[in-house]
């Protein structure tokens, strides 16, 4: 097993790669990737880094020149032949060859296109722009390589000993909550943290550290490159990215409205099975449910990834049972902001409901809270949004309206489309 603390205390005197390979991004941006570029292959589209968390000022913490250098190094990264050998012949959701040969052509021949980036107001200002399927890949290693910069900010202050000793109060930390979530009878939960993970080394740890201490009842990870080294499942189905997207470029009214429900239809001719989860609050769970064309109800399942996660799934249940389905059939997968307290209620809640799984994700990658002085490294809110769509800007509403983006005029727009009525907000975290 990998001495963490004296990797870390080697970074301070020689630069250390923090993305070193394509696949060490999330399963669900591959299998998103396949069905854009049969789609929507010549789709321009911007993406931005976008920082919530105004008060961590990241131009501050860390230097231009060493986050340029590990951009440039992600952009001449390109596939090698075990992990194209992987990705064609490894099973995945109980599928071969679930990527087909003309995709691993065009994946096994690409570089990452340019980026953008100045500094303005204590912030990064980091964009790609470029052909849908190409710039989509950027956002998780632009994610990594700004989350664990900051870390490193922080992680350079300290002395070997006093990294010894960080990195073993986190690892108990982590194992204490393992060992709570052992005591959860059918328990189903995989790893999500790879977008705002401490880093590669301590994702990887807590990989591990799952796998031996829940067997079984941990199912995978979304992180390729661990899934593939690690040998267990990758796990992952798709995101709010593409309805955003689809939404951006409908022309009409009625083509707005029905977006989501055309990447649904767009995503079938691609999976079955248990790759046929449901993301449905971009525009508001509750008008997506009201206006779903029947056919989705035989869909495998949902994913709850905003606003209050009991709220969300009595409603879907409610959904289900309206359409005439078995809810203890169906799967919902929950994926917001989750720690401890919240799995164990959640499936305390459903599980004998429903089939419940969960996607952990900061709060198991990056759960440095009271570890570290004036909470240097406590996780923030970090993501990398498509911003515009042949040269429209993107909206999302979400159920929680401080999740929402897009212009002001847009968002009122697609509120009276989607008939999205009061909200409740709710603190975003991570």
């Amino acid at each position: 097993m990998v001495d963490i603390a004296t990797r870390v205390w080697n970074h301070k005197w020689k630069i250390d790669p923090i993305v070193r390979s394509l696949i060490d991004t999330d399963f669900y941006k591959l299998l998103m990737c396949q069905s854009i570029l049969r789609n929507k292959r010549n789709t321009r589209v911007t993406f931005s880094l976008i920082n919530r968390t105004k008060n961590v000022r990241l131009a501050d913490l860390i230097d231009e020149g060493e986050l340029r250098e590990q951009l440039d190094h992600i952009k001449s990264l390109h596939l090698t032949r075990g992990e194209s050998t992987w990705l064609r012949g490894n099973t995945f959701y109980g599928k071969r060859q679930m990527f087909r040969p003309d995709f691993m052509e065009w994946f096994e021949n690409l570089r990452l296109p340019d980026y953008h980036l100045e500094r303005k107001d204590g912030q990064y200002e980091l964009t790609f722009e470029g052909l849908w399927p190409e710039v989509m890949l950027w956002e998780i290693p632009a994610l990594s390589v700004l989350m664990e910069l900051r870390g490193r900010a922080a992680l350079n202050r300290m002395g070997k000993f006093e990294l010894q000793v960080l990195y073993a109060r986190a690892m108990t930390k982590l194992w204490q909550k393992i060992e709570r979530l052992r005591k959860i009878d059918s328990l189903r939960i995989a790893d999500f943290g790879t977008r705002r993970r401490h880093s590669f080394l301590w994702q990887d740890w807590c990989v591990q550290a799952m796998i031996e201490g829940l067997g079984d009842k941990f199912i995978g990870t979304s992180n390729c490159s661990i899934a593939r080294y690690r040998e267990i499942e990758a796990i992952g189905t798709n995101a709010h990215e593409l309805p955003m997207v689809y939404a951006a470029l409908a022309q009409t009214d009625d083509m707005l409205a029905n977006a989501p429900y055309q990447v649904l239809y767009d995503w079938q001719e691609e999976h079955d099975g248990n790759l046929r989860i449901i993301l449905p609050d971009t525009y508001g769970t509750e008008g997506f449910l009201k206006n779903a064309p029947s056919w989705l109800s035989s869909w495998t399942g949902m994913r709850i990834d905003s606003g209050d996660p009991v709220a969300g799934a009595e409603n879907v249940i409610k959904w289900w049972r309206s359409q005439g389905e078995d809810p203890s059939q169906k799967l919902i997968i929950f994926s917001d902001g989750l720690d401890i307290d919240v799995i164990e209620d959640l499936h305390k809640r459903f599980s004998n409901l429903v089939k419940v799984s969960f996607g952990w994700g900061t709060n198991l990658t990056n759960d440095f809270r009271g570890l570290a002085p004036n909470g240097e490294l406590n996780a923030f809110s970090l993501v990398c949004k498509a911003i515009s769509a042949g040269g429209v800007p993107t909206v999302k509403l979400s159920d929680n309206p401080n999740k929402s983006m897009g212009p002001e005029s847009e968002i009122v727009r697609y509120k009276r489309i989607f008939n999205v009525g009061i909200q409740e907000q709710r603190e975003v975290l991570v």
